[in-house]
């Protein structure tokens, strides 16, 4: 195993079940100590539990993200429980999913705060923190959503039922691409890695066809993981996409334990597409002076 992670500190949101546990465990397979951020439940107990027992060190950190005054004091835990953190992963979040003109106010200020704002305050609260270690990692968990609906317009971009959950994950992208851009010169990488079509969670289970064709969490998780290692002057400002990324790159996909290697896997042409291949098509370059 090449623990690629040894002696790391990476605190991950919405960490006790679905897609935030599967990349605890991933990071967790490659030697990092494992911060899991969650509400306090059996879930969250039963996460931490099974990466012990898989030899990880794993912290729970029971957390309501709707609280203000939780997530202000949310990396001074983290830092008082495990030394500092250098890895965050901004994954936690609740989305709601109506016709716009239904959608309740209530539900558009609580995924702009978890999918936005939050995101936002714990990068600004860490920075400090990875800035004097000389090194650091933050990713953004965002969405195909974020991306503008392909013409001809789709019925589900249609329905309009993911306009204001697709608005905040498109303010996420922009914040990403803006902070990789700041935070360079500390060392601090700063990347989004999205699924590429959909992942069956016990959140998204009600929401998806049971015959729609979803992804293996394990793209997403192994693509998160590239994030997490390399030096920001070599890897930052991606917005990179669960199966395009790996296909693009021939990055291989381990199980969640880091054993086993799962089939490539071409992404699927039926996808959005403007989806970027290798995660940089989005940054704009600006050719030098001659």
């Amino acid at each position: 195993m090449p623990e690629l992670l040894r002696g790391k500190t990476a605190l991950v949101t919405g960490a006790s079940r679905g897609i935030g546990l599967a990349i605890a465990q991933r990071l967790a397979a490659e030697g990092a100590t494992i911060l899991l951020a969650a509400r306090p439940s059996a879930a969250l107990d039963e996460a931490v539990r099974g990466i012990a027992a898989a030899g990880a060190r794993a912290i729970p950190l029971a957390t309501d993200l709707a609280d203000d005054g939780q997530v202000a004091t949310l990396a001074r835990r983290a830092e008082r429980e495990a030394g500092g953190i250098d890895i965050l992963v901004n994954n936690g979040g609740a989305a709601t999913y109506a016709p716009f003109a239904d959608l309740p106010t209530d539900a558009i200020d609580r995924m702009l705060h978890l999918y936005l704002r939050i995101p936002i305050l714990l990068s600004q609260a860490v920075l400090p923190m990875m800035k004097a270690r000389g090194e650091g990692w933050i990713v953004n968990i965002g969405s195909i959503t974020a991306l503008p609906p392909a013409r001809p317009y789709t019925e589900a971009s249609k329905a309009g039922t993911d306009i204001a959950y697709a608005a905040a994950k498109a303010g996420l992208m922009r914040f990403t691409l803006g902070l990789a851009a700041a935070a360079l010169a500390d060392g601090v990488a700063v990347n989004m890695v999205s699924p590429s079509t959909a992942i069956r969670t016990p959140g998204a289970d009600a929401l998806l066809p049971k015959t729609y064709p979803t992804e293996r969490v394990e793209y997403l998780a192994e693509t998160v993981l590239a994030m997490c290692h390399r030096p920001a002057r070599e890897r930052t400002g991606l917005t990179a996409f669960s199966m395009h990324y790996p296909w693009a790159t021939g990055l291989p996909v381990r199980g969640l334990d880091g054993r086993g290697t799962l089939p490539a896997a071409e992404p699927p042409r039926w996808r959005h597409p403007a989806t970027p291949e290798a995660g940089d098509e989005l940054s704009a370059r600006i050719a030098e002076p001659a």
